[in-house]
């Protein structure tokens, strides 16, 4: 069983992550965690330039009022025992939220949030660089969803020959043996046309995980063509390394990456040492 943990901020909750721990629980039992932040914004946990700082001030939300943190607590609660998911609720954390929210992942399997959190807070930061940023305290793999998303039915590695591609897929295959044996394409998109990094030694892990595995190799150098190519497999989960600098490459940048999960609908898996 895989403790998973939703954070919900003041008076918001975010059916599409409850739903998709919903889909995980069908498949195999977790223990869901809810993560109530009254009176704060949990995108500041990602966003916030002094968060994680001692002390640190974090503005209250105006807008907030302890009955709605109330009501999401409640309609969580329900919803739990209704799908007949074992859950925990953290709550009262007040000042303490944002330091404890990165807590919370190092005692977690998994997190779930979703994009929406990244495009509303991500434009006001007038940069992309907020994925990467909100990475950097995360000490969990994390699964970004998207709005009115269906639960996907295969999976993409997004594979550019780094040790962060590698290390996802690996953390992916730890976690969810059981979406494994779905049907699984191993994308590599190098800038240049070139054969696989590491051919034989990635298809020698990847064969042992993945019962229907499939390698491609879409190193055009055109961005074009592999937004092509995911647009004809939309119904996908995709397990990507982290955005650092030996990370990705430029076609499976942070940027573009998100607007594959903006346009297609994709859920994205994100694991980073």
């Amino acid at each position: 069983m895989k403790k998973v943990i939703i954070p919900f901020d003041g008076g918001n909750f975010s059916d599409e992550e409850f739903s998709f721990a919903q889909t995980l629980h069908q498949i195999r039992p977790i223990l869901l965690t809810g993560v109530f932040l009254p009176g704060v914004d949990y995108a500041r946990f990602f966003f916030f330039p002094t968060a994680f700082s001692a002390p640190a001030f974090i503005p209250l939300r105006e807008e907030f009022q302890e009955e709605d943190v109330a009501g999401n607590i409640e309609h969580f609660e329900e919803l739990c025992r209704k799908n007949l998911i074992e859950y925990r609720v953290h709550k009262d954390l007040y000042e303490s939220a944002i330091p404890q929210l990165s807590k919370e992942t190092r005692f977690a399997d998994l997190m779930i949030i979703g994009s929406e959190t990244f495009y509303r807070s991500g434009a006001s930061y007038g940069s992309m660089e907020y994925l990467k940023d909100a990475l950097r305290h995360t000490e969990c793999p994390v699964i970004i969803v998207p709005e009115k998303f269906k639960f996907p039915s295969h999976l993409i590695l997004a594979y550019d020959g780094s040790a962060s591609s590698v290390f996802a897929i690996k953390q992916f295959t730890y976690l969810f043996p059981e979406l494994c044996k779905r049907k699984t394409i191993l994308v590599y998109a190098g800038n240049d046309k070139q054969d696989l990094p590491e051919q034989v030694l990635i298809e020698e892990l990847t064969a042992r995980h993945f019962n229907d595995l499939t390698l491609t190799n879409l190193s055009s150098g055109n961005k074009n063509d592999v937004r092509n190519w995911f647009e004809a497999h939309h119904d996908s989960l995709v397990i990507s390394g982290s955005f650092g600098r030996s990370g990705m490459s430029e076609l499976f940048s942070k940027s573009f990456i998100m607007d594959l999960i903006n346009e297609f609908k994709t859920p994205l898996f994100i694991a980073h040492q």
